[in-house]
């Protein structure tokens, strides 16, 4: 089966294993523990993995980060930090709710393109850990916050009600975590055009009629 777009893309800008001492800094080691990470699991990668592909010693792997879970958690916060972000602009706290779910869905299209091969391993998360359940749970936060949106344009009106908030919040971030599996960097389509196709699709289908 061939790896997703995400994989292949960050391979793609993963630096080329070398051996001695190359100069790398904490975020391109970070880019290219994601890549492993994403390319064969969390799990089934190890340091010595992670060193050969850098073309480093496990013993300067660890000069940069204290362990491979440390990497893990700032992949991950990485990606969370930044959806939450987006439920912080003005454009998710003022306004129609209505409106607000539309800015936070097209605010989570933008962070999966600018973040992809972080969010695609935030997503294949299975909770193995402790820094992996932190994880999950600031998910669930998320969705909960998404959740109280949808709930808050059903009562004014502005999408339908005959759909459980929840479950809408669910098949809404179903379709924006899909694009993971076939979504191309370098594509035809802007993470704009995505954004604007995604919330089209999206709430065309909830809004009432």
């Amino acid at each position: 089966m061939p790896d997703s777009p995400a994989v292949q893309a960050t391979a793609l800008a993963a630096p080329a294993a070398r051996r001695g001492r190359p100069g790398y800094d904490q975020r391109q080691i970070l880019e290219v523990a994601v890549a492993v990470f994403n390319e064969q699991g969390y799990d089934a990668t190890s340091v010595a993995a992670l060193a050969d592909r850098l073309g480093l010693s496990k013993s300067a792997m660890y000069h940069h980060f204290d362990s491979k879970e440390q990497l893990l958690s700032l992949a991950l916060d990485e990606a969370l930090g930044s959806l939450e972000g987006v439920l912080q602009q003005p454009g998710a706290r003022a306004g129609d709710a209505g409106e607000r779910l539309g800015f936070v869905l097209q605010g989570a299209v933008t962070v999966l393109v600018d973040k992809l091969p972080f969010v695609t391993l935030l997503l294949r998360v299975r909770g193995n850990s402790d820094v992996e359940r932190d994880a999950l749970e600031r998910r669930r936060a998320f969705d909960h916050q998404v959740t109280v949106m949808v709930r808050a344009a059903q009562e004014e009106g502005s999408v339908r009600d005959d759909v459980e908030a929840s479950i809408a919040t669910r098949l809404l971030f179903g379709m924006v975590n899909s694009l993971v599996e076939w979504y191309r960097p370098t594509g035809p389509e802007s993470a704009a055009d995505l954004a604007d196709d995604v919330l089209t699709i999206a709430l065309d289908g909830l809004r009432t009629r």
